[in-house]
């Protein structure tokens, strides 16, 4: 009998968590090698737990990408950090996301302690970014990050020009239990297709806005399906919802040029995610205070 051992197949779900804006959803979006995760240059940018999917030949790697954590202010707020507490609890691994080129802050501190409660769960710091910083701030921030907490390892990266992206996930699959894989081959992510499409909107709708509205966007597509008699055209029926009527004119602009920018664009990218031609109707509405209504947040998606 041969003593060669076949190597076990692994498979299990990662964490990232981060204050906001720190390359969480770019850095999953990287590792998964497509756009599953939405990103903006404004904080606060996902709202859901995304998962997306890692296949390699031995592993089968599943990303959840959280909302940043913060000390809420609003119902939403308080929502979006009760999903990412529950999410820690579930999960195989935490990868405790912080950037080279900035420095550690309170916010940072405030989630290594959340996540330093969570036993039993490896913790692996990733040093976010790296592109953005020397290699004398890169080797300060990975001495800064050692003492937030107890991590099994620390590993600086950056998702843009993708330096040791391969590491990180040699790292993060040795950390996952022996396991079938989880989800059939190819998937890239659990998302139903009209979540992922709502938030290409929104993506789109974050751009260039002024810094009160990325909180105040919601988007649901109502409705989506190829047009009758036409299987090469897909109809999306959406709406972008904000709290006031001053937000609706912001997004609209003047003579509905901005709201059209944002179509164009969220259209690009639906088409290129569903590799189909598509026609967007996109429809502004307020809906007042959302954000503070419980009845409101679960008609958006937003459950307790």
């Amino acid at each position: 009998m041969s003593d060669v051992s076949t190597p076990e197949f692994r498979a299990g779900f990662a964490c990232f968590v981060g204050r906001p804006n720190v390359g969480k959803s770019t850095l999953m979006n990287a590792l998964v090698g497509t756009k599953v995760a939405i990103t903006s240059s404004k904080p606060q940018t996902t709202r859901r737990v995304i998962r997306g999917i890692v296949h390699r030949p031995d592993a089968q790697l599943v990303i959840v990408d959280t909302p940043g954590l913060h000390r809420p202010r609003t119902l939403l707020g308080e929502r979006l950090d009760s999903l990412v507490l529950s999410t820690l609890t579930e999960v195989d691994l935490i990868g405790f996301c912080v950037p080279a080129n900035e420095p550690i802050g309170k916010g940072d501190r405030f989630i290594a302690e959340k996540i330093a409660a969570v036993k039993k769960t490896p913790l692996v710091a990733v040093v976010t970014k790296c592109d953005l910083a020397s290699r004398q701030q890169i080797a300060e921030q990975l001495l800064a990050v050692s003492s937030l907490a107890n991590f099994e390892e620390i590993v600086p990266v950056s998702a843009e020009s993708g330096e040791q992206l391969d590491v990180l996930v040699d790292l993060l699959t040795a950390r996952l239990p022996e396991s079938p894989p989880l989800y059939a081959g190819g998937e890239l992510t659990d998302e139903p297709e009209q979540v992922l499409v709502a938030e290409l909107i929104r993506e789109a709708a974050l751009e260039g806005v002024r810094d009160e509205l990325p909180h105040s966007i919601a988007v649901v597509v109502e409705e989506m399906g190829p047009r009758e008699g036409r299987d090469d055209l897909l109809d999306i029926y959406a709406h972008m919802f904000v709290e006031r009527p001053s937000q609706k004119a912001i997004v609209i602009g003047p003579g509905g040029a901005r709201l059209k920018d944002v179509g164009t664009r969220a259209r690009r990218q639906i088409e290129a995610l569903l590799g189909t031609r598509v026609y967007l109707d996109l429809r502004v509405k307020v809906a007042k205070e959302w954000q503070r209504d419980p009845k409101q947040l679960r008609r958006l998606g937003f459950y307790d």
